[in-house]
């Protein structure tokens, strides 16, 4: 496939590790538990409508996303499985979630109460019980049951699923989560004795599908691990299923120099060569993601670690390297070169955050490279979309 953009750095995302990771999760789940494959914030930054077409291949019956903006997006690009926005939309933009079968989360009376009636195609909803992650949903008896009171009310909205959410899940302590269970059975007894009808519930997020299958309703939410990365360094410890990464990062060097002993490299002049040094200049910056505070994290160039020196600048940074090197030298700064590599946990740890981030602040200015069988498929890259 010809490329369409005109830089030499570049997200590759392998559809075959989505599609692997999903099978694993399906072997490990009961056979009556099905997977919810989450393709929110442009599939954690790997591409949407690419990995949920790969998820939906590899068994995954049904989408998730935070905004019905990402779920109308996924039906232009001709996907018509269930989707579910599990963020808030706006009273008012029900009938659009109607006509394009999408499914909304509820846990407000008066957001039921706000919605018109729906013309034609009902509207699907699921009904999301906080137990403790103090976000959204609702957290006790009496606010459940004026919520199903107005869907009674309400002309052509049918709930269909409850869902809760994990805080602790990826933990060693497992004290929070047992509560949180405590709290959902308490609160789905007082469901079933309001709700007679039948109702799909998700509970389940990465971790916690993946070390208490057992514990699983009819369906589980397959986010963070879909991409080959564990929620926590506990739970990549314990390993419950095989995971294979996605996403890898790589650019060239485009300038090499040697340097005299004393000179500064890049603004502020915060690094100073100690001794002739060689130094390279990659093309890529903190616009594209690879932000200020990664100086002094490692690049691989020739299979070797190369540490990044002087300030990132916005669309370039420099490194230390072991010698010359021409212009085109491949340079990763995220997956394998010959017998090293750069996991997206070391990055994580780097900038003393979690994995989930990393994928999801390198722009959309760094084109997306996808391949299937070692072979391009398609690529996504903004630059290079039609303007309209």
């Amino acid at each position: 496939m010809e490329q369409r953009f005109y830089r030499d750095s570049r997200v590759e995302v392998d559809l075959d590790a989505i599609y692997y990771n999903v099978t694993q999760l399906k072997k490990r789940l009961s056979a009556t538990t099905g997977v919810y494959a989450v393709v929110k914030a442009n599939g954690y930054g790997h591409g949407d409508v690419q990995v949920a077409k790969a998820a939906i291949e590899a068994g995954a019956e049904r989408l998730a996303v935070a905004l019905l903006d990402e779920a109308l997006r996924l039906r232009r690009a001709g996907i018509d499985v269930p989707i579910l926005v599990m963020g808030y939309i706006r009273p008012e933009d029900a009938e659009v979630a109607s006509r394009e079968n999408i499914t909304v989360t509820v846990y407000q009376k008066e957001w039921v109460e706000q919605v018109g009636d729906m013309d034609g195609t009902p509207l699907n909803v699921h009904l999301k019980v906080d137990t403790g992650m103090g976000r959204l949903g609702v957290r006790s008896e009496e606010e459940m049951v004026g919520v199903l009171d107005a869907i009674r009310e309400k002309p052509g909205v049918s709930l269909s699923g409850v869902f809760t959410h994990f805080a602790t899940a990826d933990e060693d302590d497992l004290a929070y989560y047992e509560e949180q269970n405590r709290r959902l059975e308490d609160l789905l007894e007082r469901f079933r004795e309001n709700w007679k009808q039948e109702v799909d519930i998700h509970t389940g997020n990465s971790a916690a599908s993946m070390r208490f299958p057992e514990q699983m309703h009819q369906f589980i939410r397959f986010g963070i691990s879909m991409y080959g990365l564990y929620p926590s360094h506990n739970v990549k410890k314990e390993k419950p299923i095989d995971l294979h990464p996605a996403f890898a990062l790589y650019s060239n060097l485009i300038h090499a120099k040697k340097l005299e002993p004393g000179e500064a490299v890049s603004y502020g002049a915060t690094y100073k060569t100690s001794s002739e040094e060689w130094v390279g200049t990659v093309p890529l910056g903190y616009a594209d993601g690879w932000i200020r505070k990664l100086q002094g994290m490692e690049v691989l160039v020739n299979g070797k670690r190369c540490e990044i020196i002087g300030r990132i600048c916005m669309d370039q940074f420099m490194v230390r390297l072991d010698g010359y090197y021409p212009s085109g030298t491949e340079v990763v700064l995220i997956g394998k070169q010959q017998e090293e590599e750069i996991e997206m946990d070391e990055v994580a740890d780097y900038l003393e955050t979690i994995n989930y981030e990393i994928p999801c602040i390198i722009t959309n200015r760094v084109p997306r490279i996808y391949k299937r069988n070692n072979e391009i498929i398609a690529t996504s890259h903004r630059l290079q979309d039609p303007i309209v």
